[in-house]
């Protein structure tokens, strides 16, 4: 095991008992143990309501780590040894007090420097409430140093969103708070960056002089589930395009950094963000279209439309689809739409960005505009790893006609047992103190700032279509006119072999 002073901490997990921690933390906290990422000086201490003991929170995090499908060494006891568990209430102070005299025991029975992480692992309205508590109470005056982890929603607009921020700000600060995209951890959307800036066949052409268009898909086939009360008062806008899709954007759209450094990589992005397009009110619809789905059939078995979810408002106005455009009014890429769009009950599970590099001016091998095929360059984010060229080549006989040819490489191919999930990867980024694939207050800002004007407008009106796409479809048909306007369409997901127009 390592023994760097770097990886020695005491992490506190929030809402221990719940869902996220035992199908993502735990898993993720023992790999890390496995691979020697984390030393042997650590110790996790889980936070409920529940009465348990520590036994009944080992045996929890135990099964967890067996349901992952982790191949389990015969050190898990030893592992679970530094698990300890705290039935607490996060509006009462002696439930800090005994958190704070459980955290200095730790701290001297595995030799941590009083190094503390908290995961708020829980539902978000008591995030500020326990940030001002840890200080008040003490826990996070050491002399080690002091991260909090947040999960999204990180709001619900800007305003809560800033709210929640000057929360935070009371007891930490902006470079102790870890706000965690878990796409930023996905081996494929950090390797965005290697792609763009490590390859002289990309960087050099990844500009308006090269590039028509930039597609991110991201679909689920699955519904709502069991989130149906949260999800009906979020909606895919504020469930995915806040976040997930603008922070692949933003990797897309930003310049090169100075350095491979958090802060000159963050302060890129920011850029980037800055430089949308802000629209008016009257321009939304111009901009973006919304889409709730029906019933329909997946996986040859039919499903519910949304409405008919549990815990949905039968007469829902929530949209699980969004497609827009977005221009970005900068020097690089003026002229060059980004197109986006997510939604549920889609035709399957996939993420995929597709850049579309401009036509030769004269392309010697096609008779007409209409039988030219652009070259792309897709990046598969998942549920597959890796990247796609498209380019031209001849057929094989004598016609000397062309046709599309497509190059894979399969990075989760390679060695799938092995690739980090884009859990354990965020935390051990937090544990090193590498803040780089963490999203920063100020691009927190931008993003709410952009959507608000959406969300503003989408309130204030009723669809009168809902549900306007039939489940397993990629989404309501106005999606496609989107493109169409520009002369463009929605490249495939599913069927990659043929990518003809």
């Amino acid at each position: 095991m390592k023994t760097d002073s770097a990886n020695k901490c005491v992490i506190v997990i929030f809402g221990a008992t719940g869902d996220l921690a035992k199908r993502k933390l735990f898993p993720s906290i023992y790999n890390l143990y496995k691979k020697g990422k984390l030393s042997s000086n650590f110790a996790v201490v889980g936070a409920a309501r529940r009465e348990w003991s520590n036994d009944t929170f080992r045996r929890n995090v135990a099964t967890s780590i067996q349901e992952s499908k982790i191949d389990v060494d015969q050190d898990i006891n030893e592992f679970l040894n530094h698990f300890h568990y705290l039935s607490f209430d996060v509006t009462n102070t002696e439930s800090y007090t005994n958190l704070n005299d459980l955290i200095t025991n730790l701290d001297e029975e595995f030799s941590i420097p009083e190094n503390r992480i908290f995961y708020m692992a829980m539902a978000p309205q008591f995030f500020g409430t326990i940030a001002s508590y840890l200080k008040a109470n003490g826990v996070t005056n050491t002399t080690g140093w002091n991260r909090l982890i947040i999960e999204k929603p990180f709001g619900h607009n800007y305003e809560s969103a800033q709210k929640l921020n000057d929360d935070l700000r009371e007891a930490f600060t902006e470079d102790e708070i870890y706000r965690i995209d878990h796409y930023l951890g996905k081996e494929m959307v950090q390797n965005i960056e290697v792609i763009r800036f490590a390859n002289a066949i990309f960087e050099p052409l990844w500009n308006n002089r090269y590039i028509s268009n930039i597609q991110i898909t991201s679909s689920e086939s699955l519904g709502v589930e069991d989130r149906g009360g949260y999800y009906d008062h979020a909606g895919a806008l504020r469930d995915m395009v806040q976040n997930h899709m603008l922070q692949m954007v933003a990797l897309l759209a930003m310049e090169p950094p100075n350095r491979l450094t958090t802060e000159e990589i963050r302060t890129e992005k920011i850029k980037a963000l800055r430089a949308l397009r802000p629209m008016t009110p009257n321009e939304v619809d111009s901009y973006f279209v919304r889409g709730q789905y029906g019933r329909g059939i997946v996986n040859e078995n039919t499903v519910n439309g949304y409405r008919e979810e549990g815990n949905v408002d039968p007469k829902s106005k929530t949209e699980t689809f969004v497609a827009g455009k977005l221009v970005i009014d900068n020097f690089r890429w003026a002229g060059v739409p980004f197109y986006i769009r997510t939604g549920k009950r889609m035709t399957e599970k996939s993420t995929k960005i597709v850049i579309q590099f401009k036509n030769l001016p004269m392309n010697l091998y096609y008779k007409s505009k209409e039988e030219m095929h652009p070259n792309l360059l897709i990046i598969h984010i998942q549920p597959d790893e890796g990247i796609s060229i498209v380019l031209n080549g001849k057929k094989i006989g004598l016609s000397g006609e062309t046709n599309p040819v497509k190059l894979d490489f399969c990075s989760s191919c390679q060695d799938v047992v092995n690739t980090p999930e884009a859990y354990e990867k965020l935390l051990n980024d937090c544990i090193i103190g590498d803040a780089t694939n963490f999203t920063h207050w100020d691009e927190v800002a931008l993003s709410w700032s952009f959507v608000d004007i959406i969300s503003k407008v989408w309130e204030n009106s009723t669809p009168t279509d809902f549900p306007n796409y039939e489940s397993g479809s990629m989404g309501p048909k106005i999606a496609d006119k989107l493109l169409a306007d520009d002369g463009f369409h929605w490249w495939p997901i599913t069927d990659e072999s043929d990518y003809t127009i």
